[in-house]
């Protein structure tokens, strides 16, 4: 039994070194573009902490989720948190699988290259949106009578800068329309549903995301209208960007489509050519050199020559019959 458990442990050690090497020669190349992405989260983040100061608590609007949904209270707005915490870090684990599981259809640097594409393009007009109109918050942090449902004028500029992360994270009023957990999901869930291979997975994931979009209203952390524009934005975003980003390379085939060195390169054409000259080699030594339509000409023209030999023979055979009697 340990024994078994060493060589399975070097073998799977084995796969994530490497899957490591060759992730990490894609991300000398991508690194720009992640980076960039990366950084975004923040610069959001600080979008989001900065319409905090401009946000003024008033009374709810009149809102239909709010009717036809039973209100589930402060105490358990931990459920919608619930949801949306299980399909992130699911997600996380699944971009990573390359590196243990044998079967990859996928490059996690490249996929998180594309996933951060849908969300800065998603972000970027979130900004826009809830800046140019800042509705009163639903949730109870936000209403009237809350300490946190407004901020006094920041005292520095560090103030603003370092967001008050967690907490200005978690108690953030004014950034609705529209919901940032709901591009995540949905980014999420569309990106599991094109490259993920277990429909059964790809169902469950739809279905949450559907369950999350009406605790999200449930809890009041949100108004419906933040939640029905996230489902048709995101997805018409996720559309539009994915299709002018090259597609990523399917690695079923177990064929390496990763970006070669000049130096593979010159190794590659030298294997090429080699392969080529022993091919035309044993050709030559087969006697099968030449163009195909050349052979079967050759082919013909040798096949008439012989029936004109036989042909000879047969004729000097007959008169030396004839001459003999």
């Amino acid at each position: 039994m340990t024994i078994y458990i060493a060589r399975e442990a070097s073998k799977v050690w084995r796969k994530v070194t490497t899957e490591t090497s060759v992730e990490l020669s894609l991300l000398r190349e991508k690194w720009g573009l992640l980076l960039a992405g990366i950084v975004f989260q923040y610069i959001h983040g600080l979008a989001a902490r900065g319409v905090h100061y401009l946000h003024r608590p008033g009374p709810l609007l009149q809102d239909l989720g709010f009717m036809a949904l039973p209100e589930l209270g402060q105490d358990k707005g931990y459920l919608s948190e619930s949801i949306f915490a299980s399909i992130f870090a699911s997600f996380v684990l699944w971009t990573f699988h390359p590196f243990i599981y044998h079967s990859k259809r996928f490059y996690t640097v490249l996929i998180w290259r594309r996933v951060l594409a849908f969300l800065v393009a998603s972000q970027v007009l979130r900004i826009i949106t809830f800046y140019s109109t800042q509705l009163p918050g639903p949730n109870y942090h936000c209403r009237e009578g809350s300490k946190l449902a407004t901020l006094p004028p920041p005292n520095n500029v560090f103030e603003v800068l370092l967001i008050n992360f967690p907490h200005g994270v978690l108690f953030g009023c004014g950034d609705l329309i529209f919901s940032s957990h709901m591009i995540f999901t949905l980014v999420f869930v569309r990106t599991y549903h094109k490259y993920g291979s277990k429909r059964f997975v790809k169902l469950l994931a739809w279905f949450m995301a559907i369950v999350q979009s009406l605790l999200i209203i449930a809890s009041r952390k949100h108004y419906s209208v933040d939640v029905v524009v996230a489902w048709y934005t995101v997805n018409l975003v996720v559309f539009f960007v994915d299709n002018k980003l090259p597609e990523m390379p399917d690695r079923t085939n177990g064929v390496p489509l990763l970006p070669l060195s000049t130096r593979e390169k010159d190794g590659r054409l030298k294997e090429e050519k080699d392969s080529r000259l022993k091919e035309e080699f044993h050709k030559l030594l087969n006697g099968n050199h030449g163009d195909p339509t050349d052979r079967r000409q050759r082919a013909q023209m040798n096949g008439r020559h012989d029936e004109d030999i036989n042909h000879a023979h047969s004729t000097l055979s007959d008169a030396a019959v004839n001459g003999g009697t």
